[in-house]
């Protein structure tokens, strides 16, 4: 039955599709706002033909072609023209989209923190490494070390192991002993999640994994060689093409603070029913806080179906209290903690959009003393990449957004008023 409602949603990842098939399932019409050429988002990257989990094919074999939903691809959301109105820019151009109700699948991006030689050439998060490699680029028979914290290490040493390359090592901060008790908590509370693990060590047979290890600085002249590990007192140089260095994610909370949604503990805050601060804005997926798949499917479909005014169907909420106790067990096991940030040294660049080491900011106080004085966050990225870094290393929360949020052309900026 048609409700004669209008659902937009921005992002078409796990919980902007989610919400786009709940939506039209209700009979609803559906406008999917995202800034990739294919749907998916970073986790079900690359489109239809190359997707594996039967829920993104489930979803897409829904909206692909029905009459009710509109699909805007290469759509950047750089800001806001009013309150009820999004600004995006779509071949160079500015394009006002207004909206009744709103659900925001926003996600998250890598938290990138500084170590000597991160800015060299063959040096990506761990989450860029494997957009990399399904976007087509060539690693076979090259060099690959994984480091930092957290699952995505491992799928992204398997994406690069199918791929042809060579995993060197995959290089792990948090001690076994932290691990062992994460693997025991999944096998009892979340049996699911324990197979999928250990189908990835299983996959990786063979290849080093170091745990309770750090990067100590990437080495070469014009481009990657090697990257120094640190485990206890032993240090050891793995000779590389790529170092793969991830430290978890962030949400991206950008649209939402430029909507002037309510932003708690660096994530979009909602109620269990993914209602926003604002009467007619929803948040659903990564940028409500780091949890996965399974997370972001269920919350985007709650969200729209609250939306809607309808209610959860039985199912929906227990496997939500599942999916976010997943989350949480997950913060508590990979959170980056205080002696990641002795890999930061006094020369360091820390914003390399500006060139900043953080020796200049060192004297200040806060991010916008740091700003003033230094131009760190003043770059392209808009302090995206250095603003989280700044937060983790000296504690300076970021407050601002500003309009555009994402770099966009004069024309398209003309139509803010």
């Amino acid at each position: 039955m048609k409700t004669g409602k209008v659902l937009h949603i921005v992002g078409s990842g796990p919980a902007g599709l989610a919400a786009a098939q709940a939506a039209l399932d209700a009979g609803a019409k559906v406008c999917l706002i995202d800034d990739n050429h294919a749907p998916g988002g970073q986790i079900w990257r690359g489109g239809p033909a190359r997707w594996t989990d039967a829920r993104a094919l489930d979803f897409w074999k829904t909206l692909h072609g029905h009459p009710d939903f509109t699909h805007m691809q290469d759509a950047q959301v750089i800001g806001c023209v009013d309150a009820n109105t999004l600004l995006l820019e779509m071949e160079g151009r500015g394009v006002p989209v207004g909206f009744e109700r709103l659900v925001l699948c926003a996600g998250a991006r890598e938290l990138a923190l500084p170590f000597p030689g991160w800015t060299l050439p063959g040096v990506t998060g761990a989450g860029g490494l494997q957009a990399l490699i399904k976007g087509g680029m060539p690693v076979a028979g090259r060099r690959v070390v994984v480091a930092g914290s957290g699952p995505l290490l491992l799928a992204t040493a398997l994406t690069a192991a199918r791929a042809g390359a060579q995993v060197a090592a995959v290089v792990e901060h948090q001690p076994l002993a932290r691990l062992a008790a994460f693997g025991l908590k999944l096998l009892s509370r979340h049996r699911k999640k324990f197979v999928q693990a250990a189908s990835l060590f299983a996959a990786l047979r063979g290849v080093p994994y170091v745990t309770g290890a750090q990067i100590v600085a990437a080495r070469g002249g014009d481009t990657l060689r090697s990257v120094a590990v640190r485990a206890g007192s032993r240090q050891t140089e793995y000779a590389c093409d790529f170092l793969a260095a991830g430290f978890g994610l962030v949400p991206n909370t950008d649209l939402a603070r430029a909507l002037r949604c309510d932003i708690a503990d660096g994530a979009v805050r909602v109620d269990g029913l993914l209602r926003t601060s604002r009467a007619d804005v929803w948040a659903a997926g990564e940028c409500t806080g780091i949890g996965g798949v399974d997370k972001a499917v269920a919350e985007g479909r709650i969200a729209a179906l609250d939306a809607l005014c309808l209610r959860p169907s039985a199912r929906d909420m227990p496997g939500l209290r599942t999916a976010r106790a997943f989350a949480a067990l997950l913060a508590r096991t990979f959170a980056p903690d205080a002696a990641l940030r002795a890999m930061c040294q006094r020369d360091t660049i820390v914003c390399r959009c500006e060139d900043v080491p953080a020796a200049s900011l060192l004297p200040h106080r806060d991010w916008r003393e740091a700003k003033l004085a230094t131009r760190v966050g003043m770059g392209p990225c808009q302090g995206k990449t250095c603003g989280p870094a700044c937060e983790f290393l000296y504690g300076w929360p970021r407050h601002d957004v500003r309009i555009p949020i994402m770099p966009a052309s004069a024309r398209a900026l003309s139509q803010i008023e």
